[in-house]
């Protein structure tokens, strides 16, 4: 990977100070809409939009030209689905955001938010934004009930304000873990999950919500309020399976509530019901690493997943564990070596993930009046071998650094300093 000194000279710019007018001159540009992927292209940036992306590759005066000649251009890629500011350490003794227990204000969980508790100063950001991921899907890994609450859309800018969306989504685990978790057996969380969503579709009024009005649910009023947007196809409900069985339940209950967005995660198996589930449009977010079973519920899975989806017509999202995130590229490109095609690859990292999740300002797209999350690669991003040298979010460049590079770098240089190496700051 090139340093950050020589990024900066090959681009013709300070990384002190962002130009509001930037050319991205010559490079092979994924853009994620109609245009397909361009050879040789120019993406022109005023701001913190996308002006356009076309194959001439003059500089319109006033701009500033970056040469991406022999360099792939994409969007910024979006984390589909990770814990990003909401854990740092996951065995830590102190409070870990991503897990839940209990709570006086929930009875099933939906009404927890995310959103109150991320933390943009994660050093997690930093380590995912030098290697191309700008913007992320944000949820509840663990709880102790049935939902795993109201997830958020971020991005990884390191503005203090990283929230892009609250209350983007809720979630729900049907497999093994959510199964254990509630009740211990299918048998008991399908009935609960049934009846949760069924009162919150016979809740129709906000009197009915009233805390001067009885109420008698499995939901408490909040979690009955954090379900409405799910039950008017407001927000997606993610629903956690892997064994074929359990997605097949997924796509009946899809039929029982066509008005609700159910989006397939994990899907070890789903490659088997891969015709069902594009003829009920659930989209699905894998990691498509997975070929050995972590359990009974996962025997089926293989590194074929992907493609298989793909070329059933399911529109796919790539997303991980969250310290993993970063290498969300090398995972696409397992995938495309398994026999994914590469655009639909670079899709699933991008235009997929912010369609799902109907992310805001053309996110996961490089097109007109899109907001420029931009990323330049020094090759083809879905080779090990290569890596992001710029990345741009909302037209600025961000510095090509982290905690680990900050590390790797004190220790080189704690022979050239008078003072001991843990003082440096």
């Amino acid at each position: 990977m090139k340093s950050l000194i020589t990024i900066c000279l090959l681009a013709g710019l300070s990384c002190s100070v962002a130009a509001e007018k930037l050319a991205i001159v010559g490079g092979k540009v994924f853009t994620g809409s109609e245009q397909g992927t361009l050879d040789s292209a120019t993406v022109l940036i005023d701001n913190n939009k996308i002006v356009t992306v076309t194959t001439s590759t003059e500089v319109p005066e006033g701009y500033t030209a970056i040469d991406a000649t022999g360099k792939y251009v994409t969007p910024g890629l979006i984390g589909a689905y990770t814990q990003l500011g909401l854990v740092e350490v996951s065995s830590s003794a102190g409070t870990v955001d991503a897990s839940v227990t209990e709570s006086l204000v929930s009875s099933t969980g939906a009404a927890f938010d995310v959103s109150y508790a991320i933390n943009p100063d994660s050093t997690l950001m930093a380590i995912s934004r030098v290697e191309g991921v700008t913007s992320a899907v944000t949820g509840i890994s663990r709880s102790a009930t049935l939902f795993k609450g109201q997830g958020a859309l971020i991005t990884l800018s390191g503005a203090s304000d990283s929230v892009l969306k609250a209350r983007a989504f809720v979630a729900v685990d049907v497999g093994n873990y959510g199964a254990e978790a509630n009740g211990g057996s299918r048998a008991a969380v399908w009935v609960t999950l049934n009846e949760a969503i069924s009162e919150a579709v016979q809740v129709t009024t906000a009197a009915q919500l009233s805390p001067s009005s009885d109420w008698h649910g499995i939901n408490s009023r909040a979690d009955v309020k954090a379900l409405k947007p799910v039950v008017n196809g407001t927000i997606p409900l993610l629903i956690f399976a892997d064994r074929a069985a359990d997605i097949r339940q997924v796509i009946s209950f899809k039929k029982r509530y066509p008005k609700i967005k159910v989006v397939l995660v994990k899907g070890m198996e789903a490659w088997r019901v891969a015709d069902e589930l594009a003829k009920a449009d659930i989209p699905v977010i894998i990691d498509p690493e997975f070929n050995l079973p972590g359990g009974f519920d996962q025997l089926g899975a293989t590194l074929a997943n992907a493609k298989r989806l793909e070329e059933a017509g399911v529109m796919v999202a790539i997303g991980m564990e969250t310290h993993n995130i970063r290498l969300a590229t090398q995972h696409a490109g397992n995938a495309v070596a398994f026999g994914m095609s590469w655009d639909a690859a670079m899709a699933a990292l991008t235009v997929n993930p912010a369609q799902i999740f109907a992310m805001p300002d053309g996110l996961g797209t490089l097109k007109k009046g899109a907001q420029a999350d931009v990323v330049i690669w020094s090759g083809d991003p879905l080779e090990v071998s290569e890596a992001a040298e710029m990345v741009i979010i909302n037209g600025k460049q961000v510095e090509m650094t982290s905690r680990q590079i900050k590390l790797q770098q004190r220790y080189q240089q704690r022979a050239q300093s008078e003072q001991a190496s843990q003082y440096i700051r």
